[in-house]
């Protein structure tokens, strides 16, 4: 059973991956964004880095999720939204990491960027939540060498309703559901509450307490 949940989880997102897709040639430095999982017992799908300029957003909190950051939120699928980000003039590189980031585990994404282009993104799903991610919103990239870090919160999309059941839910340690559909949550971005173990969903197992990740943002090398 453990192995089908694996294969499921995998099908769900290899549509999705992408290790490295790039906007233009204005690349001049390279960031290294460091992610931890700080939770107990949520895993993290591939994340999404993007650097851009000043003004993009994934998303405005107390707004509605865009469809490409619901299907992420809902299902880890990070190929839509980054051809979105991509179709902008104002990012500069999208990145993918390779894989799942399960409790206490690291992962660094390499991602270039040009003049101008010295502000980070970045999302990633929380594995098992209805529509849960963690996400960095457009910040500034640290100007020295100095790392800059982060601790995230859980963001909810607001796409799909907190039910806490399987059946609504993408593969990991228990669940194995669908991943996005079109029905409708709350309506808009907000901090998430957490599981309540309402559903299917163990509360000690799997809630936490905000914030969920640690995102470190180093200066890399000039070219």
């Amino acid at each position: 059973m453990k192995f089908k949940l694996i294969i499921l989880m995998g099908c769900i997102l290899s549509v999705s991956l992408i290790s490295a897709v790039s906007y233009g040639e204005r690349r001049d430095r390279t960031y290294d964004v460091t992610v931890t999982n700080m939770t107990q017992g949520q895993t993290f799908t591939p994340i999404l880095v993007v650097t851009h300029k000043r003004g993009v957003h994934l998303f405005t909190p107390g707004s509605p999720a865009s469809r490409e950051l619901a299907m992420l939120a809902e299902g880890g699928a990070t190929g839509p939204l980054a051809e979105r980000m991509l179709m902008n003039p104002q990012v500069g590189e999208v990145m993918t990491s390779g894989g799942l980031l399960g409790p206490g585990e690291t992962a660094t994404v390499k991602i270039a960027a040009g003049r101008g282009f010295d502000y980070v993104s970045l999302a990633a799903m929380l594995v098992p939540t209805n529509d849960g991610f963690i996400a960095l919103n457009g910040v500034h990239a640290p100007l020295g060498h100095t790392a800059e870090m982060y601790l995230s919160p859980a963001y909810d999309a607001g796409s799909e309703m907190n039910d806490e059941q399987c059946e609504h839910i993408p593969g990991g340690a228990m669940c194995a559901g669908e991943g996005f559909n079109e029905e409708d949550g709350e309506g808009y971005v907000h901090i998430h509450a957490g599981i309540h173990g309402i559903g299917d969903i163990d509360a000690a197992l799997y809630d936490w307490r905000n914030p969920v990740a640690r995102i470190v943002i180093q200066k890399g090398y000039e070219y």
